[in-house]
């Protein structure tokens, strides 16, 4: 299917926004089913999935509302056909019913969520990363999704194909964590080798090595993620939000089902948190001085480190890909060498807690924090380094 796409655009290099990128990267990832409601700034998927889906066999469907569109959803995917929305802040706040009971029935699905400024209806147009705590704990219960920030438009693509693939591994809701500056931005993006491509199904499989898949080779799924008997497949299925046994039968009352069923649907994740979590460094190795950060803060904070150590200063750079599960343990790992952590984000402070829980309590943690819909300069993230020398 993934070879159709390459077809019908006739090229393999695009100049395109952010959300453009996570319609192609869908649509190479083989999604073939998308629901969603407009709302700006994630509008613009919803348009791309309209044009394309028909011209592949696929079906798009504008439903009432954004609970009504995950809902479907959820619906499509139970079918065997890969499936996704998109929406932005009120609209993910809609869907977080359905997102639990995505968890607790182990059913795969994709949700871009291009955020911008709350809360409520806030600032359509402005960009923010306001939905990172909400993206883990806006449902209730203890549950494990998989939540990616890309920085730019071409890793929007590289991380929406891996959102489908991590959903199908692990048989969880992907939440892909763009916001408006990237959802918007314009950039060059390069499609892979559609014969380089690995595009993950609900059966299990062994990956070739060779094949192509950014950030992560060699997986074999987990004892602990059932296989998946689609509706019609000949298998007799129940499916639930209620806690139930083995089988899928409703089990409410029983404190060992219980804990047995929600245990191995946190564990199924974070067993393979080592070969999950995503993210990249730079100047670690003396570093006194740690900027943090992710998804568009990324970009300036990247450009204040190579400031700052142009200026003889011993400043690092964490970022931050896979945002849930976070990995503690290597998180301290990664940052034991450093007195003060700063943690640039475009809100008044989420990551920062995560991360104030992973170092060690003589460490400094500080927050840059910036909201409105303007993101950082380097400049505003080089002063936040410049003042804990």
């Amino acid at each position: 299917m993934t070879n159709d796409v390459i077809r019908l655009l006739g090229k393999n290099q695009l100049f395109i926004q952010g959300d453009e990128a996570a319609v192609y990267g869908a649509l190479i990832a083989d999604c073939r089913f998308f629901a969603g409601y407009p709302i700006t700034p994630a509008t613009e998927v919803a348009e791309g999935m309209a044009k394309w889906m028909p011209r592949l066999g696929g079906v798009y469907v504008q439903m009432e509302d954004e609970i009504a569109s995950i809902a479907s959803v959820i619906g499509a995917s139970c079918t065997g056909v890969k499936s996704m929305t998109a929406t932005s802040g009120p609209g993910f706040s809609l869907m977080q019913e359905c997102i639990g009971y995505a968890c607790m029935a182990e059913i795969p699905c994709v949700i871009v969520n291009v955020q911008r400024g709350g809360p409520s209806t806030g600032q359509p147009t402005e960009a923010a990363q306001g939905d990172v705590m909400q993206a883990m704990w806006g449902t209730h219960g203890d549950h494990q999704i998989i939540a990616l920030a890309p920085k730019s438009v071409q890793e929007t693509l590289d991380l929406t194909i891996e959102a489908f693939n991590l959903s199908e591994d692990y048989r969880v809701p992907v939440i892909l964590l763009l916001d408006a500056e990237i959802g918007h931005m314009r950039e060059k993006v390069v499609l892979p080798e559609i014969k380089n491509v690995l595009v993950e199904e609900r059966v299990p499989a062994t990956i070739e090595p060779d094949r192509y898949r950014p950030y992560r080779t060699g997986f074999t799924r987990s004892s602990k993620v059932p296989e998946f008997a689609p509706f019609g497949s000949g298998y007799r299925t129940y499916v639930t939000g209620l806690t139930h046994d083995k089988r899928g039968f409703p089990v409410t009352t029983s404190a060992d089902v219980h804990e047995e069923l929600v245990r191995r649907l946190v564990e199924k994740v974070q067993d393979d948190i080592d070969s999950i979590w995503y993210y990249e460094d730079s100047f670690l190795e003396d570093a006194e001085i740690v900027v943090v950060s992710y998804g568009t803060t990324s970009r300036p904070a990247a450009s204040a480190v190579k400031m700052a150590r142009k200026n003889g200063l011993k400043v690092g750079h964490l970022r931050l890909i896979t945002i849930w599960p976070f990995h503690y343990e290597k998180t301290r790992d990664l940052l034991k060498n450093a007195h003060t952590i700063i943690v640039a984000e475009m809100n008044l402070g989420q990551m920062i807690h995560p991360i104030t829980e992973a170092v060690s309590s003589d460490t400094k943690v500080i927050l840059a924090p910036k909201i409105g819909g303007a993101i950082h300069t380097p400049f505003e993230i080089l002063k936040f380094i410049e003042g804990e020398q």
